[in-house]
């Protein structure tokens, strides 16, 4: 004779057995990354300039102040990284221009990830035909040449902000993704849990998003942060070459002004404007590379062991 469990009696056990594993993993990862300071610092990091984006513009008014007393002024109490060619404080530039920069960088990460996401998952799942027509087409993406494409695109459209600028980004990174992700779902989709999820007769949505979508999770996740990285490059040595126009303040336009405008290389009073946002970006992208770190040691068993 079969007995019948209540749902509503597994449930409850389902729901502890969800919310302990959370917390184990939450310990693991507080765990991993007191183990090395850095990672912490990382983290610090990361988070300093999230919120100088998301809350640093609130603390300056719309249009910065400028001193004409005060051209190129050096580093002091009132402006730690001195003024620019205009009398305005380089850190409120510095600050203001974080949001930008880094929107931008998540635009193009999440777009760049999605797609490539999407487009692996599929191309290695079913294979075939399917596998054949993605696999063209992210050839025939990664063959596009990004910068001469940009310049071109910055002839006829002006890029008016950070969305769209990291939309065109997006859209020419996704080919690597692709193909790492169509690799690491070949050699999953040969696993046991996925025949037997086969077997089962679950829906090829349900397997893609339910038993393999999770597995590369980490790896997936550490590639948007690397995707964070190479946008914020690409912005800004676009607007440091004077490639697309000066409409709002950024880390970019601060160097190209810096170098070709004031002088920085070759005077010692606007060294300052230059330096202040090459240390933002050094220090975010440390940051980045710190937290990329510890997420390698939270997903990797055998780096946990050790």
């Amino acid at each position: 004779m079969s007995v019948t469990v209540p749902q509503t009696e597994l449930q409850p056990g389902l729901s502890g057995t969800r919310a302990a594993l959370r917390r184990n993993f939450w310990r693991g990862v507080a765990r991993v990354l007191r183990r090395k300071p850095s990672r912490m610092v990382g983290v610090a990091i990361v988070a300093l300039f999230l919120l100088m984006a998301a809350f640093g513009p609130m603390l300056y008014p719309a249009h910065l102040p400028r001193d004409n007393n005060a051209l190129y002024a050096p580093p002091s109490l009132a402006h730690p990284f001195g003024t620019d060619f205009e009398g305005t404080d380089v850190l409120a530039l510095v600050v203001t221009g974080a949001r930008y920069v880094i929107l931008t960088g998540l635009v193009t990460a999440v777009i760049t990830v999605a797609a490539g996401t999407l487009l692996g998952l599929l191309a290695g799942f079913h294979r075939g035909r399917w596998d054949t027509a993605l696999m063209r087409l992210t050839d025939l993406q990664l063959t596009i040449p990004g910068l001469p494409l940009l310049l071109v695109l910055s002839t006829v459209w002006k890029f008016q902000g950070p969305l769209a600028m990291g939309l065109v980004l997006g859209l020419l990174g996704w080919g690597g993704i692709a193909r790492a992700v169509r690799s690491q779902t070949l050699s999953l989709r040969e696993r046991g849990f996925i025949e037997a999820a086969r077997g089962l007769g679950l829906s090829t949505t349900h397997i893609i998003g339910r038993e393999l979508l999770p597995s590369m999770a980490p790896y997936i996740a550490m590639n948007m942060l690397i995707a964070v990285t190479g946008a914020i490059y690409a912005q800004v040595g676009l607007f440091f070459l004077g490639v697309l126009p000066f409409d709002s303040n950024n880390w970019g336009v601060m160097l190209n002004l810096a170098v070709f405008g004031g002088g920085a290389l070759t005077s010692a009073a606007a060294l300052p404007y230059l330096l202040a946002p090459l240390l933002a970006i050094l220090l975010l992208t440390l940051g980045i590379v710190l937290v990329v770190d510890a997420m390698d040691e939270i997903f990797n068993p055998r780096l946990r062991e050790e």
